[in-house]
């Protein structure tokens, strides 16, 4: 790269993103445009019985990349592929990121996801360094930003930063039996304060479970516990990445993060004694990261020390020595992968909703400074928190949240476990061979049902099929099983918001509705087809609208970031208005309502026949 004083630099946000089934590092630039991009999808130990090597699986990934043709995550984002500048030996990782031991159990190991991440920083770096080498333009990252797959629960030791186990996803329902047993003893009018405290019900999604299981049933966590001694560390992946990637090893989490755990206080912002004893969890014997805020200093980066963590992959002379050059950055945003995407889809002011479609699916309603009591099934959580900018924009932002865990991944079961489609991108086509379901509903349950009916009882069930149904009808039921939960959602938060919850079954366009638009992105928002059934489940009182820009929940990130300077003339972007004015340039893609008002609305009563039946399936007796 050319010395500083040679060239005037142009700065740039390099933001991580850290999803269920994928990790990738962007570099943007002021007008939201991407320099450099990289994405690992994660391997997993479902294919840990597959006769084929971790090393032939990435030569093969990388020969696909030679000849042109795309490969693509479970979530349908395209994966690109380095072939040998960063890691030696050609191996993409040692063993599997994701693990799914038991029926319900979601593990991710840690120092895999630390080493996807700083493998992705590696991969954009070089690219940058060859755009830097070939333009005009110099490009200079000032700033670093993380957005994560929330709620995932990770604890490590103080005195080595090593995991004491693997971590546990969001997705997981090993916590069940923990969750009813609380939901049965615990009086209703308690239950209402917490829910008032947190924004959150009872339910296996968020890390307080998690962390409850990990110190009554993992035994080296247990002890180390029962010494109270202090060593043991908490908190989620936002929390273990800054600690590694900072020279300071700040632990802390942004406060979006936070507010997932169970443990901070909607009202005071900051871990309340009485949630922490609600889950039996003294903070003298584990530690629990500061919470700060969205857009502030964290730490310098400084690259972690993989093999000592477990890592024993190498990385070449070449490649560490571009990660070094990132020395001293401050990593200075960092929102939960939803929040981000909230940002990022521009959904910056009240009354604006946004939907992403990734592994799981997820709505937040922007209720700006004011901080909604749910009372139909969505979540009460923080947007986002900006300080550095001024008047109402400064404060802390709130949102109503609906979420979905199966959206994206009924893709990857549809193509892995029934063999229907063999890529992602196959599943737009294979749908749109039908004009309807031919009466097959679809209800995607494999880890419960979410917003707004959380029964954590319900699973994946198929209803209605007949000698005429098809691969075609099932692909298609699938995805409005998606985009009825969808529905299902925003019927709630209208009515949490103080509409009416039946806005939805108007057979006329009226922009004064509550929510008159949906932005979309995520995974599954790449498929026409996928828009325009949720279109036509919404009806015309609502518009879809594609997010211009594809990576939402980086930029958000990457937003946060470039806005967290205290001197205004530091940002990369000055304000909101300026972050609209610069990034919001290019075209969007607008879905309407094609069905009719009559075949929508037996389409929604079918539905709703099909999640009561669906209710209640798995019983507390059973194993699983």
């Amino acid at each position: 790269m050319p010395r500083a004083n040679s060239v005037p630099w142009s700065p740039v946000v390099l933001s991580i993103d850290i999803g269920t089934t994928s990790t990738r590092a962007i570099i943007f630039d002021d007008h939201g445009q991407e320099l450099a991009k990289h994405q690992i999808e994660y391997s997993t130990s479902a294919s840990e019985g597959s006769s084929e090597s971790n090393t032939e699986q990435f030569r093969r990934r990388s020969s696909l990349a030679r000849h042109n043709e795309p490969i693509f995550s479970a979530e349908g984002v395209v994966i690109t592929v380095n072939d040998n500048v960063m890691i030696e030996n050609n191996h993409a990782s040692v063993g599997p990121t994701l693990r799914f031991p038991q029926p319900g159990w979601v593990e991710c190991m840690p120092v895999h996801v630390l080493a996807n991440a700083v493998q992705c920083i590696i991969a954009c770096l070089l690219t940058l360094t060859k755009v830097n080498h070939e333009s005009t333009v110099k490009y200079r990252v000032k700033a670093i930003g993380i957005a994560n797959m929330r709620e995932t629960t990770i604890v490590w030791d103080r005195r080595t930063g090593k995991p004491l186990s693997n971590g546990i996803t969001w997705t997981d329902t090993r916590t069940s039996d923990i969750v009813n047993h609380l939901q049965r003893t615990t009086d209703d009018e308690v239950k209402e304060k917490l829910k008032k405290m947190t924004g959150l019900p009872l339910s296996t999604y968020f890390s307080a479970s998690k962390l409850r299981w990990l110190l009554d049933n993992d035994d080296v966590i247990r002890e180390e516990y029962e010494k109270g001694e202090g060593n043991l560390m908490f908190g989620t992946v936002d929390t273990w990445l800054i600690y590694h990637l900072t020279r300071e090893r700040a632990f802390v989490s942004d406060v979006t993060n936070a507010s997932r755990t169970y443990f901070m206080n909607l009202d005071t912002l900051d871990y309340d004694q009485e949630l922490l004893d609600f889950w039996d969890i003294d903070s003298n014997r584990i530690q629990l990261p500061k919470i700060v805020l969205s857009s502030e200093y964290y730490g310098e980066f400084n690259p972690p020390n993989l093999n000592y963590l477990g890592f024993h992959n190498k990385f070449t002379e070449e490649a560490y020595a571009v990660l070094k050059t990132l020395r001293g950055v401050p990593i200075c945003g960092c929102l939960g992968d939803q929040s981000s995407s909230l940002v990022g889809q521009l959904a910056i002011k009240p009354g604006l909703a946004k939907c992403t479609y990734g592994t799981g699916c997820f709505l937040l309603y922007n209720t700006g400074t004011k901080k909604l009591i749910l009372n139909h099934g969505t979540l009460t959580t923080l947007g986002y928190w900006f300080p550095t900018l001024e008047g109402e924009d400064s404060k802390p932002h709130f949102a109503l949240e609906g979420s979905i865990a199966v959206a994206g991944s009924i893709v990857q079961w549809l193509r892995d476990n029934l063999k229907l489609i063999e890529t992602a991108k196959d599943i737009g086509p294979l749908a749109s061979q039908v004009s309807d379901s031919g009466g097959v509903v679809f209800i995607p349950a494999f880890s419960g049902l979410y917003a707004p009916y959380w029964d954590s009882g319900a699973r994946g069930t198929i209803f209605g099929m007949t000698q005429y149904t098809g691969a075609p009808h099932i692909a298609r039921a699938a995805l409005e099983g998606v985009c009825y939960q969808v529905r299902s959602i925003l019927r709630a938060m209208v009515s949490d918001a103080g509409g009416s919850d039946d806005f939805l079954d108007s057979s006329i366009e009226d922009h004064n509705n509550p929510l008159s638009l949906l932005m979309v992105d995520g995974g599954l928002s790449n498929a026409n087809e996928v828009l325009q059934i949720q279109a036509d489940t919404l009806g015309p009182c609502v518009t879809v609208k594609r997010a211009a820009i594809h990576e939402c929940t980086a930029l958000g990130a990457a937003i946060a970031a470039g806005v967290s300077f205290k001197n205004v003339h530091e940002r990369i972007w000055k304000d909101f208005d300026d972050v609209i004015l610069k990034v919001s340039g290019n075209q969007s893609s607008i879905f309407k309502a094609k069905l009719s008002d009559e075949d929508r609305r037996r389409n929604w009563k079918r539905w709703e026949r099909a999640v009561d039946r669906a209710h209640g399936w798995l019983e507390e007796k059973d194993d699983y």
